[in-house]
């Protein structure tokens, strides 16, 4: 949809609408004067400061004339300092991080509007501002400021052109600084890029990374003066140092996520070894398309060389399947979409509204009728009351409890609706909320904000309540089910204890010393009994990847088909140091395919389950770079 978007514009309007300027700097000042702020708009990927404090020696501001302080907490005195001093003496002052210190903006409006005035500014006076956009950042600045954004390279091949291109590695004396130049041309090639792959994994969202890292230039720009010193002070190539230093702290730094850091060691693996330096036929991707070619003397012949690579690479390069660029084609649609929703006016006719009040109240009444009465749990704690060889009991109440809190809130929500549709009541900001989501079919706050994990819109979102709390209601009437439905629980972790919990009271083993041993059936739910150790568990999906059902292996996706099905897995809890590691991908549960979440008290974010040893025939690092992830619940 994007590019058929895309190509609509270039049609009607011009290419111009679709293809960013080229970022100029001179121009910019050039519009600018002594009391004009010029304002750098931020974006993920691109760091400004390097091209401005360049431009600044070209223009003679250098050391004391030019003045930098990233904004945060007490930094508010110092920057009022700079300002007032080079208000005198016409030296340029930058203000880094703006949106770091949404309560400081006022007084930085106060002193563009009365302070920063022509007969108290010396006039070669600058006042530079970077930010993220943010809602705190002063509307008068913006309207009268000079605007520039210097937005990351679109691409891998542009990635890569702009590397060879910017500092360091255009300075001749740094490109040939080396005493050891094949190493160096080499993985200094192997660094640019894994530095363009890891800036484009962020379009494919989740698969790429759990959460999108702002790995800029600077990250780069130390990663290449490190790799030179090293390899300068250095007899052997000191490998195992460089992948610490790049992948810890240079790029690592900026991770938070143990997945993600995961990741980002196994992308790294492939480009900074011996194989890189000492093999000629050496590829970064199965294609063989890329390789860090060999020896040229000049910038000049690397970047002929970047010139031939695709301009609209296939996923493989970034050790994705092909089915990646599905994913990312849909989000990339959906936030557009979502997008141009936003800038739509309300529907205010009086026609129109009363149709849409109408439709809620009927769909309202649909759901209540569907909904089932909240569990007592009076008569539940009689019939499975807390007992010290049954955990599953206490696992029951409390999910029964917070089912209820759910249940409450949504009926409670939609009754009060009804009232305030008829008139009846008042119509709440919170009940309004509710019928605006409603209306475009999506899960009220108010709901949200008490439920599981979802990232379905409301009619899937309801169909799946309500087969979660039939799943209960059977267990309560049926006794506990011989196959636990694992995607059905609020908060899984509870059941997964459970489970090591009754193992460690049975044979008097400290349950900090257990882990799962994981076990992938053939057999139909029909036709098994319940275990002697462990539990039965279904309902996860695999993303990236499929189960091969024949082969008993994980698998390349099939072509356009996005998620598969993973068989009946029996958990069975075992000693730790009994539990030997065989041939598979240690692969991580989510609850949604969003994979980010909050960082609990655990240390893990609160969208992750466990991990799941998987059978598998391939190297780790393949399902790694692949993505690969197991999910309790799809987004439909």
């Amino acid at each position: 949809m994007v590019p058929a978007v895309q190509e609509y514009i270039v049609k009607n309007l011009g290419s111009n609408y679709v293809e960013p300027p080229p970022f100029d700097l001179a121009g910019s000042y050039s519009d600018s004067n002594c009391c004009i702020p010029l304002i750098f708009v931020l974006s993920p990927g691109a760091d400004p400061m390097a091209g401005l404090l360049k431009f600044g020696e070209d223009m003679s501001y250098s050391g004391d004339r030019i003045q930098t302080i990233s904004l945060g907490q007490g930094q508010g005195p110092i920057a009022i300092n700079m300002i007032n001093a080079a208000l005198k003496d016409g030296s340029w002052v930058v203000l880094q991080n703006c949106h770091l210190a949404p309560s400081w903006m006022p007084k930085l409006e106060k002193i563009c509007e009365e302070v920063i005035i022509p007969e108290n500014t010396h006039e070669n006076f600058r006042l530079w501002l970077t930010s993220y956009p943010s809602e705190n950042f002063p509307v008068s600045i913006l309207q009268n400021g000079v605007k520039m954004t210097n937005e990351a390279p679109k691409g891998l091949r542009s990635n890569l052109t702009r590397s060879y291109l910017n500092d360091p590695i255009s300075d001749p004396s740094f490109f040939n600084g080396c005493n050891k130049p094949h190493e160096w041309r080499k993985l200094l090639f192997g660094l640019c890029f894994f530095h363009a792959l890891v800036q484009e994994r962020r379009k494919f969202g989740p698969l790429g990374w759990n959460i999108p890292y702002e790995f800029n230039e600077s990250d780069l720009r130390i990663s290449l003066r490190q790799l030179q010193m090293f390899l300068n002070e250095y007899d052997d190539l000191p490998l195992a140092a460089l992948t610490y230093l790049f992948g810890e702290c240079n790029y690592g730094g900026r991770v938070t996520d143990d997945k993600d850091r995961r990741l980002l060691m196994s992308l790294l693996s492939q480009f900074i070894n011996k194989e890189v330096v000492m093999d000629e036929n050496y590829k970064f991707s199965e294609s063989g398309l890329y390789f860090a070619p060999t020896d040229n003397e000049t910038q000049q012949g690397y970047l002929d060389y970047i010139k031939t690579l695709p301009l609209n690479p296939r996923p493989e390069v970034y050790g994705l399947h092909d089915n990646a660029d599905i994913t990312k084609d849909n989000q990339e649609t959906n936030l557009l979409f979502t997008s141009i929703l936003s800038t739509l006016p309300r529907q205010s006719s009086s026609g129109g509204g009363a149709n849409s009040s109408q439709v809620i109240d009927e769909l309202a009444a649909d759901i209540l009728s569907k909904l089932p009465p909240d569990f007592n749990l009076e008569v539940i704690m009689n019939k499975y009351p807390v007992i010290y060889t049954e955990s599953m009991n206490t696992v029951l109440r409390q999910e029964l409890i917070r089912y209820n809190r759910l249940t409450s809130v949504v009926r409670r929500s939609l009754v009060d609706l009804r009232k305030a549709i008829k008139g009846l009541v008042v119509m709440s900001s919170e009940l309004e909320e509710v019928f605006n989501s409603m209306l475009n079919g999506k899960v009220p706050n108010m709901w949200a904000s008490k439920s599981y994990p979802s990232l379905k819109p409301l009619g899937s979102y309801l169909t799946d309540l309500i087969v979660r709390l039939k799943f209960f209601q059977t267990w309560i009437e049926e006794g506990p089910p011989i196959v636990f439905w694992l995607s059905g629980f609020y908060f899984t972790q509870s059941f997964l204890t459970g489970v090591s919990q009754n193992y460690a009271r049975k044979y008097k083993i400290p349950i900090d010393q257990l882990g799962f041993k994981f076990e992938f059936l053939k057999e139909n739910e029909s036709d098994l009994s319940k275990p002697e150790d462990g539990a039965y568990v279904k309902g996860l999906f695999i993303e990236g990847a499929k189960w091969d059902m024949t082969r008993m292996f994980l698998g390349e996706s099939q072509p356009k088909i996005l998620f598969d099905s993973l068989p009946i897995i029996l958990l069975k809890p075992e000693k730790q140091d009994l539990i030997k590691k065989e041939a598979s991908y240690t692969c991580p549960v989510y609850k949604t395919s969003a994979r980010r979440g909050v960082l609990s008290t655990t240390g893990h974010s609160t969208n992750f389950v466990l991990y799941i040893e998987i059978p598998s025939d391939k190297e780790e690092s393949h399902w790694i770079n692949r993505g690969v992830a197991a999910l309790c619940q799809l987004d439909d």
